[in-house]
């Protein structure tokens, strides 16, 4: 098995109350925690510290929730479950091949984080981000990192995600992936991972923007009183990022390219089109002529598209180049793409960097492209493809997370300790026959939060999804990120289409000695 450095900024929350002399020795005092019986064990808590006292970033909510009490939790619980449903905020998940709407599992319990750990979060996936882009580049041009040895030939030859038809082509700017849901975690002892770069149709971020919308409707004295970063400003950085990268002068038309109301994520695709007000269209309304450009069919005649935000796997995009019976994607559309007629946002091609093999290369590559340290940490990963690796994982398969290397949503995923025996001998033998196609990790103790379950709140296992634009113009990242929380005891599958919740994530400033500190008037919170 290959070795790599593991170099990089260990990002840790912040302790310093729960290591304050004041803090209680016996656990929190009945008198003022809003849970009492509230207990992490062993796991890094987003809210509580040891002792049960409240991490600074997180004592305003805290008092806040000792003032409300349990019964006024609850009743804003159902106050937000039904504003989710008025305003029809949904997700799909597939029962055999039926797809079923589902209301957006969410709980009213923010998870909060401090501004400065959040600036270096988000440093660190600015970093990767660039880093990622250039080697996507370099993939489809010199491929100096497989020339180099940073990456193995068959690395990139061998990925399901390369694609032959991208080489040589130059998107505006040497940008491919504009869009970026990185899947961060934290340890036991604090430290940030990044767990997955999601680099090809990322998604998420609406319900990242209506969490927040209904959170200031339950919370909204929180939000007059207290300063909370703003996330909503990620639609018009999102809406100057598309025109940045229109091949056309003047007001770029853009559009939003969905599969169709049968997509899992249609309610996203609805949603960002209505937010960026721009048109939201299936492949048929659109159509490539002999110029080479792109046009929308409109009551007033054919339209030129600038700019398609596609939401359409790569091979469903072109049935020219990809899939010949695809009837999801418009012919001739990675010829328009490759003359530089229309600008595609991801670009085709892109997923190339999200592969879970890449993964595990990105350290090297964030030192070879820009000669820095990593600021993020990465996961160690085992490549099963590798003889030694392989025999490592299938001889450990009760303490590692196993994974397809190209799946996504949770799919697939097989965590030991969790796992049941029939379980494992299924993945052992699906490694054994397709070994290619799965990786393995050591099973992480993700963080906690509090979560209000059944009228009771317990901590549960989560993570965080940020998103980050990237443009010809420069980097914007979400202050703050969709965070997704196992809703069953002891899980760590956190994917909605796997039962799991969301929260709202409020990042906050510290720095001021108090947490949340009070607004200038100008402040929204928003």
């Amino acid at each position: 098995m290959a070795t790599h450095r593991t170099h990089h900024r260990r990002i840790k929350g912040v302790v310093e109350a729960a290591e304050s002399p004041d803090a209680p020795e016996d656990g929190p005092d009945p008198r003022t925690a809003p849970w009492p019986s509230y207990d992490p064990g062993e796991f890094y808590d987003e809210m509580v510290g040891p002792h049960g006292v409240p991490r600074p970033a997180a004592e305003a909510l805290w008092r806040h929730f000792t003032e409300l009490g349990p019964e006024a939790l609850s009743e804003r619980q159902d106050a937000a479950d039904r504003e989710m449903r008025a305003i029809g905020v949904t997700f799909t998940v597939y029962e055999g091949s039926t797809g079923v709407d589902r209301p957006w599992p969410f709980d009213i319990i923010p998870r909060v984080m401090p501004s400065d750990e959040w600036q270096l979060i988000e440093s660190g996936l600015v970093q990767r981000l660039n880093a990622l882009n250039l080697f996507i580049d370099d993939v489809y041009h010199d491929q100096r990192a497989v020339s180099a040895g940073i990456v193995p030939s068959e690395l990139v030859a061998g990925s399901p995600n390369f694609r032959r038809e991208c080489v040589g082509v130059d998107p505006p700017g040497g940008i491919w992936a504009h869009i970026c849901g990185s899947d961060l975690i934290r340890d036991g002892d604090g430290t940030v991972y990044v767990l997955e770069d999601n680099l090809r149709v990322p998604s998420g971020v609406s319900y990242l923007l209506e969490n927040r919308m209904v959170t200031k409707h339950v919370f909204a004295e929180m939000f007059r009183h207290y300063s909370i970063e703003p996330v909503d400003p990620y639609v018009g950085r999102l809406a100057n990022m598309l025109a940045s990268v229109s091949p056309s002068t003047g007001d770029p038309t853009i559009v939003v390219l969905t599969p169709g109301i049968y997509n899992s994520a249609y309610f996203e695709h609805a949603f960002l089109a209505q937010q960026l007000g721009v048109e939201l269209v299936e492949g048929s309304d659109l159509v490539v002529l002999d110029d080479d450009c792109v046009y929308a069919r409109t009551i007033d005649g054919l339209q030129r598209v600038d700019v398609i935000y596609r939401r359409i796997d790569d091979l469903f995009l072109d049935p020219e180049v990809f899939r010949p019976d695809s009837m999801l994607g418009v012919p001739g559309l990675v010829r328009s793409w490759r003359a530089g007629r229309v600008a595609l946002v991801n670009a085709p091609g892109a997923g190339i960097a999200d592969d879970k093999k890449v993964y595990s290369y990105v350290p090297d590559i964030i030192r070879f492209f820009l000669d820095e340290e990593p600021i993020l940490a990465t996961v160690p990963t085992l490549r099963c493809s590798d003889e030694d690796s392989r025999h490592y994982v299938l001889s450990n398969l009760e303490r590692l997370v196993v994974k397809p290397a190209n799946e996504s949503g949770g799919y697939g995923v097989m965590v030991g300790t969790q796992a049941t025996e029939d379980e494992m001998a299924s993945t052992a033998k699906q490694v054994e026959e397709e070994p290619n196609r799965w990786v393995a990790q050591p099973i992480i103790p993700l963080s906690t939060a509090p979560t209000l379950c059944e009228g009771e709140v317990a901590p549960r296992h989560v993570d965080l999804r940020p998103f980050t634009l990237l443009g010809p113009e420069g980097a914007y990242v979400t202050r703050g990120g969709l965070t997704r929380v196992a809703r069953q005891a002891g899980s760590l599958v956190v994917n909605s289409s796997q039962g799991g919740g969301s929260k709202d994530t409020w990042v906050v400033d510290t720095r001021g000695g108090d947490s949340l500190p009070l607004n200038e008037p100008s402040g929204s919170g928003s």
